[in-house]
């Protein structure tokens, strides 16, 4: 597509866009806000008000909204006109620096874990220009935090931008140290996001995709990825025109969509864009989703951003690929090719092991739901265990750092190329590690990829805990080699040391072993292996520490959070069970009445002619005891539902031990009686007819 350098961010009022309209003096002071964090004056906030709002005019725009975050986990948006009367009947088109900054949703009827009563309304979003905005269905998209009228922060972005500004200030104290003299330093992040694509005809006729976003029921397929032939596999023309449609629409919002293939299971994709900081790439991850989900629909699809929607195939997750760069353009994370004697990038590797092991409850937390929960530890995504994969050659370093030994081959990390024996093909340049897909935190080359997020989470969360943590660590770093005499000794001293005390969260083997599982807990590593079992983890006291110490999180607000984070995963669970419990009563238990009705009947014919039905007797006893099985599973699901205690951290936790199981064997019984039940009786779509259609 020849026009794409035209097409990308047409729709996005970008640096080109403000370097293009703003006046000179009005966009360097914008600038220096964006990337200093210094407060905009109200004069400039005037200025870049009219201009953007004549920009969005003359792209079609009619509507302004503040584009904000709650803890709902998607966005949120009010919107309102530029129209303005002018008393004589006609109107103008405005637009205010007060607007541009500063709106007043309603704050009581989003999740505020406590913080909000119902009758305390009133909320404010203020504009982040650090982010920015976009026209999305003829409406100026403002990006903005969201707070209460008594100051509490009540949604994503706001955390994330104070963990930003944490790991810089922690960041530059370091580099300081190496005589760098680095003004900001800035995570970032790039967000490969799988998904499913089905058809809209099946999704209507099933009542648990459309409520719970996943099938509750469903025996599996004869096939499913088992011949591993989907993964990389030839995109059908159908999909591909969706994708092509999604990157038009991403593009013009300037979200850079680079990569998109078939995933391992049927019918699952994903697409990964190319890297940008962590808060404008928060920002981009949530309007893909959104656009995927209206992308389908007009080519006939419903996207399915569940972890977990087809049961005994691939998942979806999101893997959350981080790293450090300061505003020179510097990688802190590039090990170069000799990363033994590179002591600035061992340093801050060194923060990242020990910001891993000491806060691996957060970032377990990070991605815990009740989605996520179906998908860790099965075959396509790392267990609940979090650990560290660094590769056989940054291994060898850490083990030489340790150990105090001579590291072979660790001054020169440069590999012989790989040959393949085929002399028409070229040799290939290797990378300086393995991939192991079985790690949640995996090191790969001057990144690390965080494997365990859900495909429908948003990022924010994960990379609050990310920064937050290594900026800790780089603190504890500083405030030691600060007052060190000799910078070199002290700086090797505490490298040793510390990698010493934190090698345990490093693993390069197969995640997926029991002998794993055994070995981590020898290790002293967590294994939260639900939802409830890690969130009231959130505040314990280090944890409390660490966010009040670098001004992310006051006590109050993780106290909501982790309230939010039970009830939501309480009200997944019920609704999943109502759901289930109205498609017993209503579309499978009559299923089976009718069909082995039919059989009966059958039988019954064959017999007033002096001929025996064994088969027709048989599978209308096997229906009928399955049923009467499946009746006993639905009648002890109604009585677990009905026994929920009130109090959230009990009522997550009784979720997850009574109403769970009731679920699954009311779950086996249907899926049983799906494979004797005939097709053309089967009250809605099957997985063979959902995951291979045409």
């Amino acid at each position: 597509m020849s026009r794409v350098p035209e097409l990308f961010g047409s729709l996005s009022f970008n640096e080109a866009v403000m370097r293009d309209r703003l006046p000179k003096d009005i966009f360097r002071a914008l600038k220096k806000t964006m990337e200093e964090g210094s407060p905009l004056a109200p004069g400039v906030a005037n200025v870049v008000a009219s201009v953007m709002k004549d920009w969005a005019i003359e792209h079609g725009a009619t509507h302004f909204t503040h584009w904000f975050q709650p803890m709902t986990g998607v966005t949120a948006e009010k919107h309102d006109s530029f129209l303005s009367p002018t008393g004589d009947g006609a109107v103008i088109m405005e637009f205010s620096g007060k607007e541009l900054t500063k709106g007043e949703p309603d704050a009581s009827s989003f999740p505020s874990g406590g913080l909000r009563a119902t009758f305390e309304a009133r909320g404010y979003t203020a504009w982040d220009p650090t982010s920015y905005a976009f026209i999305k269905d003829k409406t100026l998209c403002i990006p903005t935090a969201f707070c209460s009228y008594t100051g509490e922060i009540l949604d994503k972005k706001t955390p994330l931008l104070r963990s930003m500004d944490a790991i810089s200030r922690q960041a530059c104290r370091v580099l300081k140290l190496f005589g760098k003299d680095v003004r900001r330093v800035t995570t970032t992040v790039g967000a490969e996001q799988e998904y499913f694509l089905i058809d809209k005809e099946d999704y209507a006729k099933r009542l648990d995709l459309i409520l719970s976003g996943r099938t509750l029921f469903g025996a599996s397929s004869p096939k499913g990825q088992e011949l591993e032939d989907h993964y990389f596999g030839s995109i059908r023309p159908r999909v591909k025109a969706f994708m092509d449609d999604l990157d038009e629409e991403l593009w013009k919002l300037g979200v850079a969509a680079k990569t998109e293939h078939n995933e391992v299971a049927p019918c699952q994709h994903e697409m990964a864009p190319v890297f940008s900081t962590t808060n404008i790439a928060t920002d981009h991850n949530q309007l893909a989703m959104e656009m995927m989900k209206k992308v389908a629909g007009r080519h006939g699809f419903v996207c399915l951003l569940h972890e977990k929607p087809f049961e005994g195939i691939n998942g979806s997750g999101k893997h959350n690929n981080w790293s450090i760069s300061t505003d020179t353009g510097e990688n802190l994370l590039d090990p170069g090719k000799t990363p033994i004697s590179n002591a600035q990038f061992l340093l801050f590797l060194t923060a990242v092991i020990k910001a891993v092991d000491e806060y691996q409850d957060l970032l377990r937390i990070s991605v815990a739901s009740a989605g996520n929960d179906h998908r860790l530890g099965a075959n396509e995504a790392p267990p609940a265990i979090v650990s560290m994969y660094v590769g056989d050659d940054l291994d060898a370093v850490i083990e030489s750092l340790v150990s105090g030994k001579d590291c072979e081959g660790c001054e020169d990390s440069a590999k012989t190329p790989l040959s393949v024996g085929a002399s028409v093909l070229p040799p290939i340049p290797l990378d300086n590690s393995d991939r192991n897909r079985t790690s949640p935190f995996a090191f790969t080359g001057n990144k690390f990829e965080f494997r365990m997020p859900g495909s429908s989470f948003n990022i924010a969360c994960t990379n609050i805990m990310l920064n937050t943590a290594v900026a800790e660590a780089l603190r504890v770093f500083a405030d030691e080699l600060e007052g060190a005499g000799d910078f070199d000794t002290a700086l090797a001293a505490l490298v040793r040391r510390e990698l010493r005390t934190h090698r345990r969260i490093i693993f390069n083997g197969n995640g997926y072993s029991k002998e794993w599982e055994e070995e981590a807990a020898r290790r002293g590593l967590l294994n939260l292996r639900s939802t409830p079992d890690a969130l009231p983890l959130y505040t314990s006291e280090k944890n409390v520490s660490l966010f009040t110490r670098h001004g992310v999180y006051t006590v109050e607000e993780m106290k909501s959070r982790e309230e939010i984070g039970l009830e939501e995963y309480a009200k997944t669970i019920h609704i999943e069970a109502e759901t289930m419990l109205r498609m017993i009563g209503r579309q499978i238990l009559p299923a089976c009445v009718e069909y082995s009705g039919k059989v009966a009947s059958s039988a019954a014919a064959k017999a007033g002619i002096g001929i025996d039905a064994p088969a027709e007797k048989k599978l209308a006893g096997a229906i009928s005891a399955k049923t009467e099985e499946l009746i006993q599973a639905q009648e002890a699901l109604q009585g677990k539902e009905q026994g929920t205690p009130e109090d959230v951290h009990l009522a997550a936790a009784y979720c997850r031990a009574e109403i769970i199981p009731a679920m699954e064997k009311a779950r086996a019984a249907a899926d049983e009686l799906e494979l004797l039940v005939g097709k053309e009786n089967w009250p809605f779509p099957v997985y063979e007819d959902i995951l291979f259609y045409v």
